[in-house]
């Protein structure tokens, strides 16, 4: 009797799916937000069953391994730089200043351009590619300007990035390298949404905005896969993330329950820790008066450019990753955003960017304070090279 193979197919995605009220919409479609409440649009995934973290043994060490828990649903679009599988590993110095048991760092700055932006423009341009998509724009504070325009140069798709004009001249140069359209606006990152707004009006261009498409989003959970994998499928207790629009955090959160739905991991979910900066903190301020914080905010730049995210689309999501996880939030001055970095260089070899650093002298806040037990295994989030915030510096 002859045997019928029958291929497993390369992605698992199903839809999207409204963050606020679950209606669905299509996957196979052009979408961006979910107009129907004005938030997030997630992909969700059906038919997972059966799929072994075993199958991960001899896959390539990037990102695309998690393929059938990716939105790409044919791999000949994939555009790939070689991002992810970022390096994950102990910061024994840094941990016995702190009096900790175990302190980890997981270090993006491995990643192609830089930054963990690499993971979100990889699975967002290799979307578009299959949607046909020709031509977008993005919004950004930096090294998603520079990780998008790298990405478009490699799939022939047009780019246009809007920049504030004190961003650090290293990331308004690679955007033009990639030959990327560069746009300076006078302001932060919701100055330069407003621009984007205006220049599209008519619809011309795919919008790139943090979550508002729903491709960024599912690059960045990949960090949450990798942290798992790469710590045999134990998680630490709590994990200390920089928040800006917030896309890994939730993203983070996102893969730990897709991986709990998999059967891949078991016990206690990590405490989530958004970190931000005192001169830009729209966390803390949504978590005292979630109903009118914007009204008596006012936002100002940070030496942590990916921080200076004053009114995040994704707000509403991150308050719930932070809530659901037993989370909270904290603000870091400037002054020892820049003392991180310098501590972090000097103390474990480490140049990583103002935004990483911040998570450092939030653990010393939250030992002291007792939100993280000195018992407790906690890993830091580098979002980027502290290379290319020499300017800053």
């Amino acid at each position: 009797m002859k045997t019928i193979s029958v291929r497993a197919p390369f992605s698992f995605a199903a839809a999207l799916q409204c963050a606020s009220c679950n209606s669905i919409y299509p996957l196979a479609a052009i979408n961006t937000y979910a107009t129907c409440c004005n938030q997030p649009l997630t992909v969700t995934y059906d038919d997972w069953h059966g799929l072994g973290k075993e199958q991960l043994l001899y896959r390539k060490p990037d990102l695309w391994r998690y393929r059938e828990m990716l939105p790409v649903i044919k791999e000949k679009n994939i555009v790939s730089l070689g991002e992810g599988m970022t390096p994950l590993f102990p910061l024994y110095k840094l941990a016995r200043l702190a009096g900790i048991d175990a302190l980890l760092i997981k270090d993006e700055s491995a990643n192609p351009t830089g930054s963990f932006k690499a993971r979100g423009m990889a699975v967002a341009v290799s979307k578009m590619k299959e949607l046909g998509i020709q031509k977008c724009i993005v919004p950004t504070a930096g090294n998603a300007g520079g990780a998008l325009a790298a990405y478009c140069a490699k799939a022939d798709i047009s780019c246009t990035v809007v920049m504030p004009t004190h961003t650090p001249k290293i990331f308004k140069q690679e955007c033009e390298f990639y030959g990327a359209e560069l746009i300076l606006v006078d302001g932060l990152i919701n100055d330069c949404a407003k621009k984007v707004q205006e220049m599209n009006r008519e619809g011309e261009y795919f919008d790139m905005t943090t979550l508002k498409e729903p491709y960024r989003l599912e690059g960045k959970k990949t960090m949450g896969y990798e942290i798992a994998e790469q710590l045999n499928w134990q998680l630490p207790d709590v994990i200390i993330y920089p928040a800006g629009g917030g896309t890994g955090l939730i993203g983070i959160w996102k893969a730990f329950k897709e991986m709990q739905s998999l059967g891949w991991i078991g016990g206690a979910l990590p405490k989530m820790i958004a970190v931000q900066s005192k001169n830009c903190a729209p966390i803390l301020a949504a978590m005292h008066d979630p109903l009118h914080w914007k009204n008596n905010f006012t936002p100002k730049a940070t030496k942590a450019n990916g921080l200076a995210v004053p009114y995040p689309f994704g707000m509403d999501m991150m308050l719930r990753v932070l809530k659901a996880s037993h989370g909270t939030s904290i603000a870091i001055t400037e002054e020892d955003i820049i003392d991180g970095v310098k501590e972090i260089a000097a103390t474990e070899g480490l140049l990583i960017s103002p935004e990483g650093a911040a998570t450092w002298k939030a653990l010393q806040y939250l030992l002291r304070n007792k939100t993280i037990l000195r018992s407790e295994k906690v890993l830091l989030l580098n979002t980027g090279s502290g290379y290319k915030y020499m300017d800053n510096f």
